[in-house]
């Protein structure tokens, strides 16, 4: 008797530059494997990537997506990818961002930037960006609207969208190539599929967001789009509550500072957290000698995080903590071991001692707070830290 698991061909793929890459075990799904191929270029790793071929343009493929803090995070540009892998010679790709893009749109894959400098994300204003939507749409009449389907803005304007525009799409789209997106149905108990709609909100890492070419980045004015802040609106913009950082849960804080064996002075650690108004974590070390509760602890036998600034002070970086902290943003790691393995991970690694580094920056900022008379300041002084570092 044959005891070898069988495994389901036609199981969810990613789409890649290369064509359909089968990554999930054990799930299935209905990949067509006739669907678009694109061939592999060689030499795509290099610095200098080619640009996208566009022969005579005549179309859009529309991407909406909300920046933070002017940087888009790995689900929109994947819906990017999306967009410019399935866009033909004669198909340009829009971006439409609320808000203020810092990143290269052209590295990312797209053609046409525009950018809505008056949306904040910070602020609650659904009707307004309906209508920027849809007066883009309107302009540049995309043959398909793609968004991430997130929980922060974009997966509810794409539903938005597609109501008022009586239009066809897919929601929490796990397959995608040029003929068809496919979905799971009752909790994951059915498959079901069917040919591009207008609009498609793809779920997260249905694309490979690596690239082998770049677009045409040029900015395209966006006066036409204003945004409709006399728009009768049934909601109402509460704004938001300022709370003590602490009182956040590592899941869901933006900013951590994290202590691990290396940290002597916790008192010193806590009141750096509270001058850059950021959430404290700590290694499983720190939290079994006593100085954090276990509510503290990073790492995969602890919480799992995904904050943007992810600052570690005395950790070697175990790989359990280094599981934990897989999904954030910008790591930076204080460490007088500059071979330590934190360090592999780190977008930059500062080699020297806790208590110095930790005492530098809380000078820095309550001085930089005093000549500029405000809280803002601590973001500036962070970033200047860090380039200088």
């Amino acid at each position: 008797m044959n005891n070898l698991k069988r495994v389901d061909p036609r199981r969810p793929f990613v789409v890649t530059a290369a064509g359909l890459r089968r990554i999930t075990l054990g799930e299935t799904g209905s990949a067509d494997a006739s669907g678009a191929h694109w061939p592999a270029q060689h030499g795509h790793a290099s610095a200098a990537k080619p640009r996208r071929l566009i022969s005579d343009p005549k179309h859009y493929v529309l991407v909406a997506a909300h920046p933070e803090r002017g940087a888009l995070d790995d689900h929109a540009c994947q819906a990017i990818a999306a967009a410019a892998l399935l866009a033909d010679a004669q198909t340009e790709v829009a971006l439409l961002v609320f808000g203020e893009l810092k990143d290269d749109a052209a590295a990312l894959g797209v053609d046409k930037l525009i950018e809505l400098p008056g949306f904040d994300r910070r602020t609650f204003a659904p009707e307004s960006e309906l209508r920027a939507l849809q007066a883009c749409a309107a302009a540049l009449a995309p043959k398909h609207v793609f968004l991430p389907d997130n929980a922060s803005g974009d997966g509810d304007l794409g539903r938005r969208y597609a109501a008022s525009a009586r239009a066809s799409v897919a929601t929490h789209v796990v397959e995608i190539d040029a003929k068809h997106v496919g979905v799971y149905e009752q909790a994951k108990r059915a498959w079901a599929s069917r040919s591009l709609p207008d609009v498609i909100l793809l779920a997260q890492n249905a694309v490979d967001a690596k690239l082998p070419f770049v677009g045409a980045g040029e900015r395209l004015a966006g006066d036409f789009i204003r945004p409709a802040n006399d728009v009768a609106s049934p909601y109402r913009d509460l704004g938001l509550e300022a709370i003590d950082a602490a009182q956040v849960a590592l899941e869901e804080a933006d900013f951590i500072v994290s202590a691990g064996n290396g940290v002597t002075d916790v008192g010193a650690f806590e009141q750096l957290a509270g001058t850059f108004g950021a959430a404290i974590g700590a290694s499983r070390v720190a939290v079994d000698n006593g100085h954090f509760t276990r509510d503290k602890q990073v790492g995969a036998t602890g919480k799992t995080v995904e904050a943007s600034v992810y600052i570690a002070f005395g950790i070697s970086g175990a790989v359990q903590h280094l599981q934990g902290i897989k999904d954030c943003r910008h790591v930076i790691a204080v460490n007088l071991d500059g071979s330590a393995p934190i360090a592999k991970r780190a977008n930059l690694t500062v080699v020297g001692d806790a208590q110095g580094t930790i005492a530098a920056l809380i000078e820095q900022v309550q001085a930089a707070r005093a000549k500029r008379g405000g809280a803002s300041a601590v973001s500036d002084v962070t970033h200047s830290a860090g380039v200088a570092a």
